[in-house]
């Protein structure tokens, strides 16, 4: 009777119905995980994207301080008129060039950043941005200054995304 085929199928049933129960748990928790790095990628693109308006309003702003503290401890700024590292760096030079003198209300001049490409790996981040600097003409209307572009690195510090290295080549001066 145990060597029967309806026996034999009775006894590996069970095994059978764990087996396959396991394999679809599994199949789950791996469609889980891929959903959540998934999401988590969507989410630092979003932080990214929060950054560099940050970075934009600030410079428009002339809040300087602000404007440094987007950058990593170790972060880099490169720009036309000069590079700095670090936060206190990058704030030093700001304030040299331009001079740290916030206006609640804005400067008058508009960072306008736009055509993002984010790639994101780990802690990691890189991006392209394209920029354009809007400054009033001598009868107030807005003029465009410059175009440009941001080659960006960033990196994940205690939790916020900030500016690992940050270039900013000019593709049209002021003419």
């Amino acid at each position: 009777m145990l060597n029967s085929p309806k026996t034999r199928l009775l006894l590996i049933l069970p095994f059978l119905i764990a087996a396959t129960l396991f394999q679809s748990v599994m199949a789950a928790e791996d469609s889980v995980t891929a959903l959540a790095a998934r999401i988590q990628v969507l989410e630092d693109r979003e932080e990214i994207r929060s950054l560099l308006l940050a970075y934009g309003t600030a410079h428009d702003h002339r809040d300087y301080r602000a404007f440094a503290n987007l950058f990593a401890r170790d972060g880099e700024w490169v720009s036309g008129m000069g590079s700095a590292k670090g936060p206190d760096g990058v704030f030093k030079l700001m304030d040299e060039m331009i001079g740290h003198n916030p206006l609640p209300e804005g400067s008058g001049t508009f960072h306008i950043l736009t055509n993002e490409k984010i790639d994101i790996d780990g802690d990691r981040a890189q991006a392209l941005t394209k920029w354009i600097y809007i400054t009033p003409d001598a009868e107030g209307n807005p003029g465009l200054t410059i175009l440009g572009h941001y080659n960006d690195q960033f990196i994940r510090e205690d939790g916020v995304w900030k500016f690992l290295r940050r270039e900013a080549p000019m593709d049209l001066p002021a003419q």
